[in-house]
């Protein structure tokens, strides 16, 4: 039998790991996931070059419920990891993603054990391994679990043919809800990210608790049709028979399950005290979802609140969800519901691959920078004298309209576009109010018109008073719709609405609030590789990009004062449309240049950074072989180098992309890598083949040996060294005189000969 000191840790799994689990300790296969990949791997993008990194995976994952895991096993081998505990702090950081309470770690020869709940640690022989009822009555011992909370966490999570397993961050999110709302929590919140599937996790939780029998009737509330719609028709289908939306203020007692928007419950201002609501007793729903969460529902004088007091018995419980929690004085969901239970920020959900990541244009108009001062008694287009002041980009289309502003930041991106090749990509002009957005759609049709003749569509303005764009948004929607594919707007489609496939958001507006910024963001981050949405581009006119370096953007509420202008803004605007034109607005002529623009692109620490493609991928390699030194050693260890490159651009080492832009031919990646970022002399291939040639090493060989090892040498000059390194690359055209791979390899005395001279050829190559 092998030594333990010979075997790959997939030997040292099927051998001793795996028995140990699933014969010894009497786990079923049925209750656990190997190699489980519970990321998508991060998308990289820089110069629109688009590479996933790394996929997030765990050798073993246990359950004691199907997506209620109990641990996770990693797994190392015996050769490189001579204690039984060298894998348990990457299996610890696996339990701390999964909230997962027990992690282990084992080579073979015993297990490390790590408690999450108690923070100790032990070491078990490969016979103690603990049965999945052992861990399931300590689970329960240490976390003092009530019995609604084990009812809960008994039944399974919907599932059906047509509906997809939970993400590993949507199963914490629903098991976290329940098991809170189960012992007795009657205010409950949840953060997630725009895009990460609250409406299903909503979905997941009302279905386990009815299920369960914890709650009986629920009403789900909304401040927007679309909302709603989406909801029932999609995520809520699978209980299509016990749902029902409220129409015309009228509620229907037979169905568990209530969609409503707020405004039809509360109705009009002089039905208060005969408010829709009132028809059902305070106790009759003892489950109230709360669907954007941040729309104000905790303000005192709120419709919102007015609904969530009535319905509020002492077994009632509200539960929020919001990609944007607010702590502002006077307007906290976070002082209503308490501190979010579980939060899922973009920033996660971007470093994990299952939200798109940006880049940022940052476009400077001369107006902008410098400002507009009208002459002393100087009028505007219609005879007014303007005020005495300096006109900024804050009143540029709220107080001043420039005509040639509007038209400059229309051809900007509309060149944008065309430049890179994404005239059809669906774009949503975020404007400072709904006339603003009136006059840049009809700049963006002037730019576009040879779209435009062939489908009106082509640029159309979605605002709240406009019927025709609203009756467009569900095309705007639709992926499979190429119509509406440029929309102007103002505040309508700043949140609740799901355009996959949006990936240009254009940023002409003042922002100020954190709340409003994020959920313009979130229009952009849905992936949709199938569609050809992998990242989305922001093109900033007004400097509101900023907001990305501020704290509080992917971090926690701060609390903010009452008479902040952030605070201030968000309550006048968030949501709602804005229609400026009750005051004055002065309109002037006044040409308009672009001084510049700057590209910025996420780095691994999701910060924005201005980059070239070069420059990234030599910061890249610096940050995982600070020295030369360091990268031979791991060059020259590598038996594959193929895989060692692979691995490389994983780490956002984009060396192929830069040998495709460079026109780089004849040099192999070693050179270019170790030329690019420790300055070293590099050489070619051809260099590189004449040095093993003068070496002697092939002048062993005669005949067919020979002829063989220089197509090799030839297939590595034209190809890399992929090529050489495979088996595989014996069965093209050019070997088959030579009877294929196995009468090649017995040329050489068999494969393990034919394999070692190849392996002398790569270390002359890179000597």
């Amino acid at each position: 039998m092998d030594s333990k000191m010979t075997l790959s840790e997939e030997d040292i799994k099927n051998r001793y790991i795996s028995p140990a689990i699933f014969e010894t300790a009497k786990w079923n296969k049925s209750d656990s996931l190997m190699e489980y990949s519970y990321t998508d791997g991060r998308i990289n993008v820089v110069n629109n070059v688009v590479k996933r990194g790394k996929q997030k995976r765990v050798d073993y994952l246990l359950h004691y419920k199907p997506n209620y895991p109990l641990a996770v096993v990693e797994a190392k081998d015996r050769k490189n990891h001579p204690s039984p505990s060298a894998g348990l702090q990457q299996g610890i950081d696996y339990a701390k993603d999964l909230k997962v309470p027990f992690a282990y770690a084992s080579n073979g020869d015993a297990f490390a054990e790590h408690d999450m709940i108690t923070g100790t640690e032990r070491t078990l022989e490969l016979d103690e391994f603990p049965t999945k009822e052992e861990l399931w009555q300590r689970y329960q011992r240490e976390l003092s679990l009530s019995p609604e909370q084990i009812k809960a966490i008994e039944v399974p999570f919907y599932s059906s043919r047509d509906t997809y397993a939970p993400r590993y961050y949507q199963r914490i999110a629903i098991n976290r809800t329940v098991e809170k709302i189960a012992n007795g929590q009657r205010r409950v919140m949840l953060v997630m990210a725009t895009g990460t599937g609250k409406t299903y996790t909503a979905f997941q939780i009302v279905y386990r608790l009815l299920k369960a029998g914890i709650k009986h009737r629920v009403l789900y509330l909304a401040d927007r049709n679309i909302l709603v719609d989406q909801a029932m028709s999609d995520d809520f289908g699978p209980l299509s028979g016990k749902i029902t939306k409220v129409q015309g203020g009228k509620l229907d007692s037979s169905y568990p399950i209530q969609f409503a928007l707020y405004q039809q419950l509360v109705g009009k201002e002089e039905d208060a005290g005969h408010e829709p609501f009132r028809q059902f007793k305070p106790n009759f729903f003892d489950l109230v979802v709360i669907d954007e969460a941040h729309r104000g529902s905790a303000r005192a004088d709120s419709q919102w609140h007015k609904i969530l007091e009535y319905f509020d018995g002492p077994n009632v419980t509200h539960f929020g969800m919001t990609a944007t929690p607010k702590r502002e004085k006077g307007a906290s969901n976070i002082d209503y519901f308490g501190e979010p239970i579980y939060t899922y920020s973009l920033k996660q959900g971007i470093e994990d691959g299952f939200l798109a990541p940006y880049k940022v244009v940052r476009v400077n108009l001369d107006v902008d920078v410098n400002g507009f001062h009208p002459l002393k008694g100087e009028t505007d287009k219609h005879g007014r004298i303007f005020d005495k002041k300096l006109y900024t980009s804050s009143d540029f289309d709220r107080s001043l309209i420039i005509e040639q502003r509007t038209e400059r930041v229309a051809k900007y991106v509309s060149d944008y576009m065309k430049d890179n090749n994404s005239r059809w990509d669906k774009s949503i002009i975020f404007c400072e109010d709904v006339e603003h957005a009136e006059r840049m759609r009809q700049a963006f049709v002037n730019e576009n018109s040879d779209l435009v003749a062939q489908d009106s569509r082509y640029v159309m303005q979605i605002t709240g008073d406009d019927k025709e764009g609203k009756a467009q948004l569900s095309n705007f929607e639709d992926v499979t719709s190429k119509f509406p594919t440029i929309v102007t707007t103002s505040k309508l489609l700043t949140t609740g609405v799901n355009v996959k496939t949006c990936k240009i958001i254009v940023l002409d507006s003042n922002i100020n609030s954190m709340t409003e910024f994020k959920q313009i963001i979130g229009r952009g981050t849905r992936l949709d590789p199938e569609h050809g949405k992998e990242y989305f581009t922001i093109i900033d006119f007004r400097g509101v990009s900023r907001l990305f370096a501020d704290p509080a953007f992917d971090g926690e509420p701060i609390e903010i004062a009452d008479g902040n202008n952030s605070s201030g803004h968000d309550r006048k605007n968030s949501g709602s449309e804005v229609n400026e034109g009750l005051h004055t607005k002065y309109e002037v002529s006044h040409s308009v240049k672009v001084l510049g623009d700057q590209t910025q692109y996420l780095d691994d620490h999701g910060d924005l950074i201005t980059t070239s493609l070069t420059d990234y991928t030599k910061k890249n390699i610096l940050g995982k072989y600070a020295t030369l030194d360091k990268f031979l050693q791991d060059w020259n260890s590598a038996t594959k180098k193929q895989e060692l490159l692979d691995s490389l651009e994983e780490h956002g080492i984009l060396y192929q992309e830069i040998m495709k832009q460079e026109n780089i031919k004849d040099l192999d990646p070693f050179d270019l890598i170790v030329h690019l970022a420790y300055n070293q002399k590099p050489l070619t291939k051809a260099e590189r083949i004449n040095n093993v040639k003068k070496s002697g090493l092939l002048d062993k060989y005669q005949g067919a040996a020979r002829e063989i090892l220089n197509k090799l040498i030839d297939k590595y000059k034209n190809n890399g060294i992929a090529d050489l390194e495979s088996n595989q690359v014996l069965s093209l055209p050019e070997f088959d005189q030579y009877g294929g791979a196995v009468k090649i390899m017995l040329t050489f005395g068999g494969k393990k000969n034919y394999e070692n001279i190849i392996k002398q050829i790569k270390e002359k190559i890179y000597s």
